[in-house]
């Protein structure tokens, strides 16, 4: 079941076996594998180094497997000698035994809110596994169970959209009774009047809330709908949540009288709780007439100004979603055909909150799974950080801004001159605004960070060139640009070492309020260019300064140049160095306006005026 949510299966996968190979070259062994767990087996998806009849099956027991143990404790499992564990020739299956396995590491994956298998590193061997490598592995884990978590929300806006196109359907089969009845209705003459109006109104309804994407689009167009024809005073929505009706506010007005008319529990004498029930059109003719008791739906329907309502549930698929409220200030009797018609209303508008309840849904786990994706900014003494990420106006839109702040280690032996100490920035931005762009950042980041992890020692543009080879070696398509560097401290400051592969100049403002730009740069990143040898560039950070990266969506508008942007943002900068980060990063943002067209991402360091670190300086 977890396979099949995910998107997998026991056969090879693409992706999963890129994992294993990576694994395999960090970890330097002979296997390496991707095992997720079933009710009763594990699969290998990803796997390198083992014979049939595993590389054929990719599946084996699961009792007592190691990987079995990963999603039972949920943490990492190592061993130099599997020998030394008690348990192992008790407990671990034949095939693992087989596979002459002495020295292992498995790192947890995730997906889904809990651990579903692991990324196993295994030698023939004993040995003792260095600090460096299983920080890799960890790494490659995070990331492999990032694309996890992501082909587990695509499977789902899979469905989604599979339902969505079962839905459109629908109203495709709706829109063609209503086209014939309207050709009906043309040869009827004057009798069939009501019947033509009523055909017209129900083909402009079904076309008309066709086409919303939200709650509040789906009450605007209702409320104009009804308004043509029925000419009522009150039009409302409510929704069934947690057991009982709740109002939908309307966008353009809030008026406290509608949320209590329009919220009950369902058990209520409230008619619309009634509709809901009976799922059957309630009418009240005459508030003020002797009748039924509503309890204090009267009297909050007397607040609005009612005297007759008309309640509608919603019904979709055999469930019951909410009610529609009519209401007017008069008495008014609904007859038969009239009926007809609010039931054919309510209909299309159950399909509409049901399809704008999937889009919510389908957007709002793509955005957080992209939010979960971003850095947890380190601490570090002598150097303030902060970072904001804002995604573009149009909520459907999930991108592939980033940015990124991690330590880099201190080598230990008696040569070195700390020179690779301090910590890594970056921000970039991977070409487009889908699912695959924000899976390809991910996967971008994480071999980044690893790459400079291996290569602290040389700076940010060697880090960047090994990144362009692994992406060629995997086939991995990485277009767009890049800004990364590398701070370690300096008397009086910080020294800034950085690569900019085609992304927006840095802008660094000095502590007398003259802001620079950091115009020195190579090639974007793209499968098709040879960028040639990627340079370092260097700057002294002075206590005092701030230094500003960003993406291109804070400087590229539709109503002015980026030159000219860029210009209001340097000015933004130098007006509010002083205010802490993350206000200053808010003001910032401000510039690009209350409807951005594409993400943003933001960095800051500012250097102290008091800075002392406690990272060794070169």
């Amino acid at each position: 079941m977890v396979v099949r949510r995910i998107g997998l299966s026991s056969a090879a996968d693409i992706g999963m076996e890129r994992f294993a190979r990576l694994a395999a070259g960090v970890m330097d062994v002979p296997v390496a594998v991707v095992a997720l767990v079933e009710a009763d087996r594990l699969v290998l998806p990803g796997l390198v180094g083992l014979d049939e009849p595993w590389a054929a099956t990719r599946e084996m027991p699961l009792p007592g497997s190691l990987c079995q143990r990963v999603v039972a404790t949920g943490g990492a499992l190592i061993a130099a000698d599997a020998r030394a564990d008690d348990g192992f020739a008790a407990t671990v299956p034949v095939p693992e035994r087989e596979w002459g396995m002495l020295a292992y590491a498995a790192m947890p994956l995730s997906a889904a809110g809990k651990v579903v298998g692991a990324l196993c590193a295994i030698d023939t061997v004993v040995r003792d596994w260095s600090d460096g490598q299983l920080r890799g592995l960890a790494d490659l884990a995070a990331a492999c169970s990032a694309e996890l978590r992501l082909r587990t929300a695509s499977q789902r806006a899979l469905g989604a959209q599979h339902e969505a196109e079962d839905r459109r359907r629908d109203v495709e089969q709706e829109q063609l009774f209503a086209e014939k009845a309207l050709a009906e209705a043309e040869w009827a003459g004057e009798r069939a009047r009501t019947g033509w109006d009523t055909a017209e109104l129900l083909l402009h309804a079904s076309q008309e809330l066709a086409g919303t994407e939200t709650q509040e689009d789906v009450q605007l167009r209702l409320r104009d709908l009804l308004d043509d024809t029925f000419k009522p005073v009150h039009v409302g929505l409510s929704l069934i949540q947690e057991g009982r009706l709740r109002s939908v506010p309307n966008p353009d007005r809030q008026l406290p009288a509608e949320a209590d008319a329009q919220s009950c529990e369902l058990g209520a004498a409230h008619p619309m709780a009634r509709a809901a029930r009976d799922r059957r059109v309630i009418a009240v003719a005459d508030l003020g007439r002797p009748g039924p008791s509503f309890g204090e739906a009267a009297a909050a329907f007397a607040r609005l100004g009612l005297r007759s309502v008309v309640c509608v549930p919603l019904v979709d698929g055999g469930e019951v979603l909410g009610v529609i409220l009519v209401g007017w200030d008069q008495p008014r009797k609904v007859d038969a055909s009239e009926r007809a018609v609010l039931t054919a209303i309510g209909s299309y508008t159950a399909h509409a909150v049901q399809r704008a309840g999937v889009l919510d849904e389908r957007v709002s786990v793509a955005h957080q799974l992209q939010r979960a994706m971003l850095t947890d900014l380190p601490a570090i003494p002598g150097l303030d950080l902060a970072a904001l990420y804002l995604p573009a106006a149009a909520a459907d839109l999930v991108g592939g801004d980033w940015y990124d702040a991690f330590l880099l280690p201190v080598r230990r032996s008696r040569a070195d001159t700390g020179a690779d100490a301090g910590v890594a920035v970056a921000v970039g931005d991977i070409t487009g605004h889908d699912m695959q762009a924000a899976t390809i950042m991910g996967q971008t980041r994480s071999m980044l960070r690893q790459a400079m992890l291996d290569r602290s020692h040389h700076g940010p543009a060697a880090a960047v060139t090994a990144l362009e080879q692994a992406c060629k070696v995997l086939d991995l398509n990485v277009t767009g640009t890049l800004l990364f560097g590398r701070l370690v401290p300096a008397s009086a400051g910080w020294e800034f070492t950085w690569t900019n592969a085609g992304h927006p100049w840095p802008l660094l403002v000095q502590p007398d309020g003259r802001v620079q730009s950091l115009q020195e740069h190579d090639l974007l990143l793209h499968p098709g260019l040879d960028p040639g040898r990627r340079r370092d560039h260097r700057r002294r950070l002075g206590t005092g300064s701030v230094l500003l990266l960003y993406t291109d969506g804070l400087v590229d508008r539709r109503d002015g140049s980026i030159e000219e942007t860029t210009e209001q943002v340097a000015r933004t900068l130098a007006a509010h160095r002083h205010e802490p980060l993350p206000d200053l990063l808010n003001t910032l943002a401000a510039v690009a306006g209350p409807d951005p067209g594409d993400d943003i991402a933001l960095l800051a360091v500012r250097v102290p005026l008091n800075a002392q670190s406690d990272l060794r300086a070169p």
